[in-house]
């Protein structure tokens, strides 16, 4: 098991200043991955999602959490 993941000095925070709520598509665009595999993700409830009508969103929070997740491996 390795250490917490440092940043590299100047590195943003790809989180800074979304939204709470995120169309699954920006989610995908953070994550480096496809909307289609985003989509999949969410339907096997590995992103944290909300649905308002027919929209799927993925919560900005659920993001941080899963990020700061695969930081601490």
């Amino acid at each position: 098991m390795t250490g917490p993941t440092i940043a590299p000095a100047g590195a943003t925070d790809p989180l800074a200043g979304l939204a709470p709520l995120i169309p699954v598509a920006k989610a995908a665009s953070v994550l480096g991955i496809s909307r289609a595999t985003a989509y999949r993700y969410a339907k096997a409830g590995h992103l944290t999602t909300r649905t308002i009508g027919t929209r799927v969103y993925v919560l900005t929070a659920g993001l941080r959490a899963l990020l700061a997740e695969d930081g601490a491996r």
